[in-house]
């Protein structure tokens, strides 16, 4: 039976995660609760809040004192960026979801974001519907926007939350029943690429290709070479193809397709790269 995380501020949100406990039981997966609020849960959980703030240091107890909403935020966020990827290595769940707003979405996604890319992740937020990039950096975390505030069971409500269990559950199940390709594997090389040296890459792909590399190609528009410099980070590349210089470009007088001041920084640290 597959496992399915359920993060959230049960103590302000308890009859909404209640209702999502009993959608996921009902597709007949196994809910682990991860309770990330300041006060109690009403109900057991499988990991509570005083677990989650002393794996970052701190008493929940003193936390609850000080009444400290911007602390507890903090506290509460960094426990579960250093327990949840524990977790997953434990074999506790296979994926996880959390619904929540501002506060709720800023405590789980960097957590979600220190988990590997292929294990599902859905944040149902109400800051879904704007930019999304500081809660899902490079990783591959899925935004639903929750159209309504995560305060109360409604016709709305109940649909967004349905719908968002169901997407995780084929994420969780559906793999089993696609058709798993049995080629070989091949070592990896990262590309980056934009428009104006596509014609360049898509040679030098052709190329390798033939010659028993698979080559992946990341658009350089900020968010594709951070994101190709977390992976290569990762180690998952044999060798690295950097032609794109834009983001760079961008950096330097101001654009807005910046990857930041350290791109290019992963390939140099990676000493066993060609």
């Amino acid at each position: 039976m597959k496992t399915l995380a359920i993060a959230g501020t049960f103590d302000t949100k308890g009859n909404e995660f209640l209702y999502v406990k009993g959608l996921v039981e009902e597709l007949g997966i196994r809910p682990f609760m991860i309770h990330m609020g300041v006060f109690a849960s009403p109900f057991d959980v499988d990991v509570s809040n005083e677990e989650i703030a002393s794996a970052a240091g701190y008493d929940i107890k003193q936390i609850v004192a000080k009444k400290d909403r911007a602390m507890a935020t903090e506290a509460l966020s960094k426990g579960m960026q250093i327990l949840i990827p524990k977790l997953y290595k434990e074999g506790k769940f296979d994926a996880i979801i959390s619904f929540g707003g501002s506060g709720g979405t800023s405590m789980v996604t960097p957590a979600m974001r220190e988990l590997p890319i292929g294990v599902p992740k859905v944040m149902v937020s109400t800051m879904a519907s704007g930019n999304v990039s500081q809660y899902v950096g490079t990783s591959d975390i899925v935004m639903m926007p929750s159209i309504v505030d995560v305060a109360g069971l409604n016709k709305i409500s109940k649909l967004i939350f349905s719908n968002a269990v169901l997407a995780v559950a084929g994420m969780l199940t559906g793999r089993e029943k696609l058709a798993e390709e049995t080629t070989e594997e091949k070592p990896l090389i990262a590309a980056s690429m934009f428009g104006v040296t596509t014609p360049c890459v898509n040679c030098a792909k052709e190329y390798l290709e033939k010659n028993g590399y698979e080559v992946l190609v990341f658009h350089a528009t900020g968010t594709g070479g951070k994101t190709m410099d977390a992976l290569i980070d990762a180690g998952f590349f044999a060798g690295v193809l950097d032609l794109t210089t834009t983001e760079w470009c961008d950096e330097v007088v101001g654009g807005v397709l910046s990857a930041g001041p350290y791109r290019c920084g992963a390939a140099i640290r990676q000493k066993s790269l060609r």
